[in-house]
């Protein structure tokens, strides 16, 4: 009974904090789908008296939003593979293969994770302008791909840093291969971990606004992110409008954060038991 009392401040809390989350969203879509002259009459706060696609439709022609929608899939997605597979590459070595002068690299990547985004604009610019990849999604992906990468080896390598010897002494005994011990033992047991880093990865990237805009000037290469930014910069949209471009540029990434809840709730609670 005690302990049950103990957990009801806890649900409370906890229920508060879904409305905080809830309740803004709840009204971005229902002015999304009203017209400007009903948010006009009746505010923000108000219940739509009809369902108005027009801010919704003018908004995704106006800033050819499907491709702005592939961009934004291509690059996030892109990075999260390419960062979960370079982070256990760097971890790998690291934790588990023991490199001299471990500290240091540690230490290197945990500067690289504190390191603001606006001191890499005009390095990353002039190098992507140098190598002729200026305005092109590759570039990004690149950037993109070693920023999330110094935070994955940074926390894999301290999981890594705790595997079992035994199991790889094991491997190696049995003639197993370095490449072998790690796509067959150290990934597989470490996959809820990689899971979590995947959809952290992919979110990160695609709220991400500074470098897609410094390094993406074409129309035809922007992200959603961007795509948002410059068209609201611009003032050529009304209130509706505006409702109707925040909740297409947060659906994608809610809806892959629900797909992979699954991934996120088993690598944490993995985490917790270990």
């Amino acid at each position: 009974m005690t302990t049950a009392l103990r957990r009801y401040p806890v649900l409370i809390a906890l229920c508060v904090a879904a409305l905080f989350m809830i309740v803004p969203f709840l009204i971005v879509a229902l002015n999304a789908v009203k017209s400007p002259a009903e948010y006009a009459q009746n505010g923000p706060l108000s219940l739509p008296e009809g369902f108005h696609t027009d801010g919704v439709r003018d908004f995704w022609e106006r800033v050819d939003f499907g491709r702005k929608l592939v961009n934004s899939v291509l690059i996030s997605g892109s990075v999260a593979l390419l960062a979960v597979v370079l982070s256990v590459l760097n971890a790998y070595a690291i934790g588990i293969g023991r490199i001299r002068g471990r500290t240091w690299v540690l230490a290197f990547f945990v500067l690289a994770n504190v390191l603001p985004q606006e001191a890499l604009v005009y390095p990353v610019y002039y190098l992507s302008k140098e190598v002729g990849l200026y305005d092109t999604r590759l570039s990004v992906i690149i950037v993109f791909t070693v920023i999330q990468a110094a935070f994955g080896t940074y926390l894999l390598s301290s999981v890594l840093g705790q595997f079992p010897r035994e199991i790889v002494e094991a491997a190696r005994i049995d003639g197993a291969t370095r490449w072998q011990v790690l796509w067959r033992i150290v990934v597989p047991v470490s996959r809820p971990t990689l899971g979590v880093l995947l959809v952290f990865f992919f979110i990160w990237t695609w709220n991400e606004f500074l470098l897609p805009l410094v390094m993406l000037i074409s129309n035809d290469n922007q992200t959603v992110s961007v795509a948002l930014g410059v068209l609201q910069g611009q003032r050529l949209m009304d209130a509706t409008m505006t409702n109707a471009a925040a909740l297409l540029g947060l659906l994608p990434a809610l809806v892959f954060f629900l797909l992979f809840q699954r991934t996120l709730t088993r690598g944490i609670a993995v985490g917790a038991v270990k």
